[in-house]
């Protein structure tokens, strides 16, 4: 077959062993696409500081607000490998522009929507956008940094994410204070004019000299199977864990989902040998698979950690919503300052003891936030906790990509960054969706306790009716937004009683919180000690470098200008 390489000779040519030269700076390219993917992690964060008053304004419940948080990560994680290989297929610039495109007008949409069922639709647009964005960035990377320096551009990617967590939280928290939960949508549209603009001017056309098909079959069945499966975890406690669809139970719609996985990753493997969706021989390697499971786990663990301490902090401590993005920035500068370090150090070391010491951080950090969290705490009792938490997780973001990258082929970099950052999006809607399942769970538990508990101060014709309002929690109407109590109260309900809902509703919820943060630590636990073994001593991989008279071998890197 006849293969073409269109090269600037001028600036296009590279040496032996070498990545393609590029028109402008890696370092350059590095800065554009972490713009736009620090814009796809603010989103995230972001949309987690406005629970309470979307709650509000809104009129959304709380398995509502689990979809609002949750279509967006599905439709994101789902469509991820397939957009990695179609920046194989396209060019990882077109890819990167149009989820940008995407991403920038969904967002304004999602400002201007009018009820829950209308924002959850403009997020799964999002969604969409994000997922064409996100697979470009660690592939880009992977091929116009040498092995040796990548560990420190991925330290900067890292760095990103540390810049965004912090950002998302307090920057949304200032928003919704001083105006509503809408602008924290709106402020994506000039973020995401500005990355375009750069985009186009900067970002190389890289491709390789490759035709890759798309795997329809393996994509349909891989959404289906996430689809039922996340489903039936977020809408679980809503239903009673029983029918949700006609006759058919919530447990045999996940159970459904199951099979439809497994009979995706038999179809899979079935076609190893052409064009998979999931490119089993990039599982080969060791380090690849470890750290696909580990950076679920993180996702997990991240998400785990936001859901419930976001309304903890509004609800129970009485926070608005800036301070109560500031309350969890000290975690996200630590992170933020560390993270270009412990890239540094991964490029000297392999980075297998610092992803280790890294997680064991997290672990020792986020334990000391839930011993701390009680109901009379206030946001500096939770500081020493945030903090040590902050510094594992800036050990984490860098060595992770240095490990699970580092083998990898330039020609599958594409399908292998998508492949990561799909697991990444899976840890974390299944996070979202299982922590929002159990604390939803932990809530009609706990909340039945305490109502019990306080109601004794009632006179006994009213002790029944405080109750059941609380019990109100598992059909899914639980009012968990700022000041308010747990329950619908009817007008005019006198002071005391008032009083003593949100005194039972604030033991309750930081119950089942504390239980419900117990899951994500035992799965970045069990990351931590996956972690060990890691193989130290691989060697990284590089392109084969572009000849100058025009030809290559089937796995050339092609940079257009």
């Amino acid at each position: 077959m006849e293969i073409t390489l269109r090269l600037e000779t001028t600036t296009m040519t590279s040496g032996p062993g070498q990545p393609p030269a590029t028109k402008h700076s890696p370092w350059l390219i590095l800065g554009v696409l972490c713009l736009g993917f620090f814009m796809i992690l603010l989103d995230t964060t972001i949309v987690n500081i406005a629970i309470p008053d979307m709650i509000d304004r809104l009129g959304a419940s709380l398995d509502q607000i689990l979809w609002i948080l949750n279509a967006y990560i599905l439709v994101y994680a789902v469509l991820l490998i397939t957009a990695g290989r179609l920046g194989d297929l396209y060019g990882a610039k077109r890819l990167f522009i149009l989820g940008l495109i995407i991403f920038t007008l969904a967002s304004a949409a999602c400002g201007l929507a009018q009820n829950p069922g209308q924002l959850i639709a403009f997020r799964v647009i999002q969604g969409v956008g994000g997922a064409l964005l996100t697979p470009q960035t660690l592939s880009v990377l992977t091929v116009i940094f040498p092995p040796e320096r990548r560990g420190a551009a991925f330290g900067i990617w890292g760095a990103v994410a540390g810049v965004a967590t912090i950002t998302g939280p307090t920057l949304g928290g200032w928003l919704v204070t001083n105006w509503d939960w809408r602008w924290i949508f709106y402020v994506n549209v000039p973020v995401g004019i500005i990355a375009l603009i750069m985009a186009v001017i900067v970002m190389p056309d890289l491709r390789l000299n490759r035709k890759h098909q798309l795997d329809w079959v393996g994509t349909l069945l891989i959404t289906l199977a996430l689809f039922l499966i996340c489903y039936g975890l977020i809408e679980g406690q809503s239903h009673d864990w029983g029918a949700a669809w006609g006759p058919i139970t919530i447990p045999e719609i996940i159970g459904a989902g199951v099979i439809v996985l497994a009979v995706f990753l038999w179809q899979q493997y079935a076609q190893r040998d052409r064009e998979p969706l999931v490119p089993f021989r990039i599982f080969a390697d060791r380090n690849f698979s470890l750290m696909n499971w580990v950076v679920a786990a993180i996702a997990f663990g991240m998400l785990g950690l936001f859901l419930p301490l976001i309304i903890y902090l509004q609800s129970v401590l009485g926070l608005t919503a800036l301070q109560a993005g500031l309350a969890v920035a000290p975690m996200s500068l630590v992170s933020m300052v560390v993270a270009p370090f412990a890239g540094r150090l991964s490029d000297k070391t392999g980075g297998k003891w610092v992803l280790f010491f890294g997680l064991s951080l997290w672990v020792v950090g986020l334990s000391i936030v839930v011993f701390s969290a009680q109901v009379n705490s206030n946001r500096g009792d939770l500081i020493p906790g945030l903090l040590v938490a902050g510094l594992g997780l800036g050990c984490t973001f860098a060595p992770l990509q240095t490990i699970a990258m580092r083998n990898i082929q330039p020609q599958v970099a594409g399908a292998a960054s998508g492949m990561i950052n799909t697991t990444r999006q899976l840890g974390g809607v299944i996070g979202s969706a299982a922590v929002g399942a159990l604390l939803q769970n932990q809530l009609v538990t706990q909340l039945t306790s305490s109502a019990e508990e306080n109601a004794t101060a009632l006179p006994a014709e009213q002790q029944s009716r405080f109750i059941d309002a609380f019990k109100d929690a598992s059909s899914g109407s639980l009012e968990v937004g700022a000041g308010q109590s747990g329950a619908s109260l009817p007008p005019n309900t006198p002071q005391a009683i008032v009083e003593l809902a949100l005194k039972t509703f604030h033991e309750g919820f930081t119950a089942a919180m504390k239980s419900t943060m117990v899951l994500p630590l035992i799965v970045l636990g069990l990351a931590a000690l996956t972690v060990l073994f890691v193989r130290n001593n691989g060697k990284a991989v590089t392109p084969p470098a572009p000849t100058a008279t025009g030809a290559a071998s089937p796995e050339t890197t092609r940079v257009d200008s």
